[in-house]
Order: structure tokens, then sequence, then C-alpha cells
């Protein structure tokens, strides 16, 4: 790449003879990149030589990205080691997180590090599942119902059509739910390793010719926002969409003193108070303290889809001072994650699922999906832990302080 072709093929674009998403058609994707941005620094002004400045091919990212113009490069730490006794993790794990919050890393890591000194978290996934619930007209409740009737008794015929688009998914379920006249299936996939919403949604596909062929009912819109995809929603803190997973810890008093300088006591009224009480006057679905934060910076550094931390954030912290210690645990009902496909396959992320030892598909499938939702759950719990702590002794606001943030 030159500047006189990456100049070229910017005056095509500014003559009208080409449009910037058309670019990669007449040279490699990294050239077209560097058109768009000079075209971009013309028109706005801006300096994006720090937007340009990537390590990758962006060839390696066509499958992820359109109109490409660089990266947005975000700072990468890490917390560990977290010892996580799961039903796929095993032993001690070093947790890529990147952030743009100060002192959220210190944070976590200050909870993993009692988590450590207790013997580690032990974390399972409870249930697995993504799912895509396509919305049907009918005519009336009358039809409705012969439809609904229809698909409990055909869930092995749409399984059929479903899984013959897909190499890996599996159907499991089918759950009709009726609103007057429309028909909302709720089909639920086991996606193995994948986080699966694409394979999901052309697998339903399939399966939805097969309602309209059989039965009354049209097909209005593919998705029909019972899913429920990258909203908060109920259906999914009770029903779970991709993992369901939940990881806890006992911690001895005397420890909750000395690494947290607050008592166990005090942790547990913050955490009713708060969490509890404060989520339920606020008509919250997640009950927690700031689950997202460590769920979204999990989700940048290892490829995972960032707008499902909505659904990540539907999580319940408990927590319970026992004879023997603090009992804490964090379960998140709709943690959707991935070890194939999607962003996992970019290079920082992809060294990132390495260095978790995650990366690719799992041996047994789903293996390492399930791992990746059993060490951010364990995470996660780190860092309700560690906020709980700072709030109930009043050290948040001087930890920021201290950390210049």
């Amino acid at each position: 790449m030159t500047d006189s072709d990456v100049i070229a093929l910017a005056e095509r674009v500014r003559d009208g003879e080409l449009r910037r998403y058309e670019l990669e058609d007449h040279a490699d994707p990294d050239t077209a990149a560097a058109a768009r941005r000079h075209l971009l620094a013309e028109e706005t002004g801006a300096d994006l030589s720090a937007v340009g400045d990537y390590t990758f091919d962006a060839a390696d990212a066509e499958s992820n990205i359109e109109n490409m113009v660089g990266a947005a490069q975000v700072p990468m730490g890490v917390v560990g080691p977290l010892p996580v006794d799961g039903g796929a993790a095993s032993g001690d794990h070093h947790l890529p997180l990147a952030t743009s919050e100060g002192a959220l890393l210190a944070s976590v890591n200050r909870g993993v590090s009692t988590i450590r000194n207790a013997g580690g978290a032990t974390a399972r996934v409870l249930k697995s599942g993504m799912t895509r619930a396509p919305v049907f007209r009918v005519e009336d409740v009358a039809e409705a119902g012969e439809v609904s009737a229809w698909v409990r008794e055909h869930v092995d015929t749409l399984a059929e059509a479903a899984e013959e688009t897909t190499s890996h998914g599996e159907l499991q379920d089918v759950t009709p739910y009726v609103v007057g006249d429309s028909v909302f299936l709720r089909f639920s996939y086991d996606t193995k390793d994948a986080m699966g919403m694409n394979m999901a949604t052309i697998a339903t596909e399939a399966a939805c010719d097969v309602v309209e062929s059989e039965t009354p009912a049209d097909l209005v819109a593919l998705s029909g926002n019972l899913c429920s995809d990258k909203k908060p929603a109920a259906i999914n803190a009770v029903e779970g969409r991709g993992r369901t997973v939940a990881a806890d810890v006992l911690i001895p008093h005397e420890q909750v003193e000395d690494r947290l300088d607050t008592t166990s006591d005090a942790i547990v009224e913050a955490n009713t108070r708060k969490n509890l009480v404060g989520s339920a006057k606020a008509g919250a679905l997640g009950f927690n303290a700031h689950a997202a934060n460590v769920v979204a910076a999990a989700f940048l550094a290892l490829g995972q889809d960032i707008a499902q931390v909505v659904e990540g954030s539907n999580a319940i912290t408990t927590v319970d001072a026992r004879e023997d210690g603090l009992y804490a645990s964090v379960t998140i009902a709709s943690l959707e994650v991935g070890t194939v496909g999607g962003g996992t396959g970019l290079p920082t992320q992809s060294e990132a699922l390495d260095v978790l030892g995650y990366s690719g598909g799992g041996d047994p499938a789903g293996s390492n999906a399930d791992a990746l939702a059993e060490v951010i759950a364990a995470g996660a719990l780190a860092g309700e832990l560690s906020l709980l702590a700072a709030l109930s002794s009043r050290h948040l606001s001087s930890a920021h302080a201290d950390l210049g943030r």
C-alpha cells in the first residue's frame, strides 16, 4: 500500500465513481481502510493517526466490521490468579479485562486475592440455551391455541428442519406464548462453544417455514423480542439465555477483616440495603453492585458481543454471614458467551482467550464456553465483594482519589 494508492482510491469515492462500502472490491482491506481514513480526515479535520495504527491485518476483521477505518484500542489488564473449581473450568486463571474505567481492575483484583486466600471460588453452568423467538399472526385466540398445540406436539419435526442448517446446534425446546392474535415461539438451542445467535437465527428460520406450511400461522418477524436479545427482559432473568451460571465462595470472618477492611455483618447489610432493597425500589432486573463492569471488560477483551452486556448484567448477588465465614454468591441468568466465532477470532481477542486457556472448540463440545462463563462469573463475584467492602467501609471515594481517577 502506498500513499498514492490511498489517494487515488479516495478520489474515486470523491468523484462519485465508488461508494465507501465498495472499496474492498477494488483494493485490499488495509488500503480500503486507509482511503476511508483519508476521506474522513479531510471532511472532519480529525487526526486519525492513532485510529490507523493497528497491528492486525484488516482482512482478519472483514467478518466483524463494515466501512472499516481502523481500530479502537482499549487498555487491557489482567486479574488473577483466580482459582475456580467449576464444572468445566479448573485451576488458576488469569482473566483479561479491557476497560477505560480506572480503579476497576485494582478493585476486582482485591476481590480475586480474597477469593484465592479463601481457597478459591466454586462455579457451575446451571443451564445453557441460546434462544430466538419469532412472532406469528393468527386469526384469533382459537387459532392461536391450535398453533400452540401443534408446535408442542411436533418439536421433533421442527428440530429436524432446524438442525439441517447447522452441523453443531441442537434444538432443545420450543415454548409457545400467546397474546391475542399473536403467537410467539421461543426456540432454545444448544450451540456448543459458539455464542450461537446467528446459528439460532438461521435454524429458526427453517423451522418457521415448517410452522407456516403446517399451521394457519403467518410469520411476521423472525425475532419477536421474546428472545430477548440485547434488551433488559424479565424472561431472560427467569428462563435464562445463553449460559445461566453461578459462582460462590466462603471467606473466613478474619480474612474479611484483614483483606477487605470491613466486617462480614457490614457487607451483609450493604448487600441487603443496596443490592436487594435498593434494586427492588428501582425496579431493576439485576440485583447486584456492578456485575456489568466485569462482564463488559471481559467481553471487550475476549471477543464477545459487547451489546449482550445488557443480558449479562442480569445478576443477583447474595451474601450471608454464617458461623464459619462470609458466604457470597453471584448468579448470572443470561451470560451469552462463546469461544469460537464472532470476535473470538480477532488477533488480540484470540490471544486473550489463550491467556485464559479456553480458545477454540472444547472437548467435549461446549466445555470451553462453559468454562469461560464460569470464570467470568467468578470474576464478577470478586468485583462484587470488593465494591461491597469499599461501600461498607466507606472507602469507595478515597480509593478512586488515591488512584487518581
